[in-house]
């Protein structure tokens, strides 16, 4: 699989996509989104992935659109919109992979990038990182799920004022609101993400996709269709091999060891 504006690696169940258009600091194309896509619909149902890294190369982790590739008119709604719609099809796509995804910026996440960071099911940054919602300053509404996940992770208030103040935001306030999970010197970056991906992938993958799309989807629920819905994952999980082996290893009175199913 060859993409142009990304890559694709798998080693250990790991798949770590990599945003890899440095020289454009990797803004988003309908190109861009139409392999975040394909990437999204491989991964999301290949039995050896247990872990998906969304990371990427140079000073950039996104920073929205690529203007250049717009008509020049601003105006022009419909070039807005088919760009919008192919990326929110990309993150809908990542949401909805069956395995828990980490992300890692090391960089500027900016526009449409802001909201795709906010994507990962674990976010780590290193001192180096800034998120910047970055939309009013075109005149603009967030798109790329940033009004989706951004009351989500931090509030309703707060995301109003990170949204209309649009200060940049650098890692260590990234943490203190809820928006990463784990700040690192850059030095440490690339060791710590593959710490933690390999965490997530060593891990029940069943287990650990179905609780993160629990916690979720709860802010959509009642009581009543949240407890329901722990219900079917929880007996869905009992018929996997995993369960087996971390009911037999808890017994045991041994550490588990996993194989995705």
């Amino acid at each position: 699989m060859s993409f142009d504006d990304l890559t694709l690696d798998r080693s250990d169940g790991i798949a770590t996509v990599t945003l890899d258009n440095p020289e454009g600091r990797n803004a988003f194309d309908t190109g861009t989104a139409d392999e975040l896509i394909e990437a999204a619909t491989t991964l999301g149902t290949d039995p050896d992935v247990r872990c998906i890294v969304l990371t990427h190369t140079g000073e950039y982790f996104g920073t929205g659109a690529d203007l250049t590739q717009l008509s020049g008119d601003a105006s022009d709604e419909p070039d807005i919109r088919q760009l919008a719609s192919r990326l929110h099809e990309a993150v809908i796509q990542f949401h909805q992979a069956p395995t828990p995804v980490v992300g890692g910026i090391d960089g500027v996440a900016a526009g449409a990038g802001f909201g795709l960071a906010l994507l990962p099911d674990l976010l780590l940054v290193s001192e180096d990182a800034r998120l910047e919602f970055a939309y009013p300053r075109i005149g603009l509404t967030g798109d790329g799920g940033s009004t989706f996940f951004l009351p989500r992770l931090v509030g309703l208030r707060a995301a109003k004022e990170i949204a209309l103040l649009d200060e940049p935001i650098d890692a260590e306030r990234a943490v203190e609101l809820g928006l990463a999970n784990e700040v690192v010197p850059a030095d440490e970056f690339d060791e710590r993400l593959d710490e933690l991906a390999h965490d997530i992938a060593t891990g029940p993958t069943t287990a650990l996709g179905s609780t993160a799309r629990l916690l979720t989807e709860s802010f959509d629920r009642s009581i009543e269709s949240q407890l329901a819905a722990e219900t079917d994952t929880i007996g869905q999980a009992t018929a996997t091999e995993d369960y087996e082996r971390g009911f037999a290893a808890f017994f045991g009175d041994e550490e588990p060891e996993f194989v995705g199913h």
